[in-house]
């Protein structure tokens, strides 16, 4: 192979991943932006039938911007992010085993969008020491095809990947599965050996700001909750 046969296998092997990237990337903003209008459609349809009259339990939307967007659901908030960049699987994940992923490598391109549950109470009372946890990470490719790792989202697993396209219908009930887990993951004790102690900072942080780090698994093991 001469020079310039490599200097164009290079080429054109550049080109081909941006051009696939770039409509990777579109198809994910085009989800995410999907998404938003589906956040803010639930956040007025469960308010509006919501018998509490209590303001702390209802649904606040709030876009934050390009790339993310939040939903309180009384004391949680479930941030949605999307992330930039385009992803590709390493060569030990499950995906490279389906034959649509085989047939074209393409196709294992994907953009992220990452939902997060935190405790509402963390942002109020800005105690940055906080935990939140990963509980869903929404993976699209450039056929719109998708799958999901995350709690409650059994159906939308990697072994379906390419076997159907990413819609309204199904984005809500995505959502939906992620509202039900957050409100279910409950704000747990800490066991008692990991509070025992505490320093004067803590203290005086805590009376000052509220601040004692707080976490709903705090002392567990999310990966192995055994919440399905």
């Amino acid at each position: 192979m001469t020079e310039k046969d490599k200097k164009d296998q290079i080429l054109t092997a550049l080109e081909m991943k941006s051009l696939v990237k770039q409509k990777v990337y579109d198809q994910t903003l085009e989800v995410f932006t999907l998404l938003k209008e589906i956040l803010q459609e639930i956040a007025s349809e469960f308010n509006s039938k919501l018998q509490v009259k209590d303001p702390r339990v209802r649904f606040e939307f709030r876009k934050k911007g390009q790339f993310e967007a939040e939903l309180k659901v009384a004391g949680d908030i479930l941030i949605f992010s999307m992330h930039s960049n385009i992803f590709e699987f390493d060569r030990e994940h499950n995906v490279w085993k389906l034959s649509y992923v085989k047939n074209n490598s393409l196709y294992s391109f994907c953009g992220i969008i990452n939902v997060y549950n935190f405790l509402a109470d963390s942002f109020k009372y800005n105690r940055l020491e906080d935990l939140g946890y990963l509980i869903t990470r929404l993976f699209v490719n450039l056929e719109k095809h998708f799958f999901v790792e995350g709690k409650r989202q059994q159906e939308y697993l990697y072994n379906n990947f390419g076997k159907s396209v990413l819609n309204k219908e199904i984005l809500k009930d995505m959502i939906l599965k992620t509202i039900i887990y957050a409100i279910d993951f409950d704000l747990l004790v800490p066991p008692y050996d990991n509070v025992k102690i505490a320093s004067v900072a803590q203290l005086n942080e805590k009376m000052e700001y509220s601040r004692m780090k707080t976490g709903k698994r705090l002392g567990f093991k999310f990966n192995s909750d055994d919440v399905s």
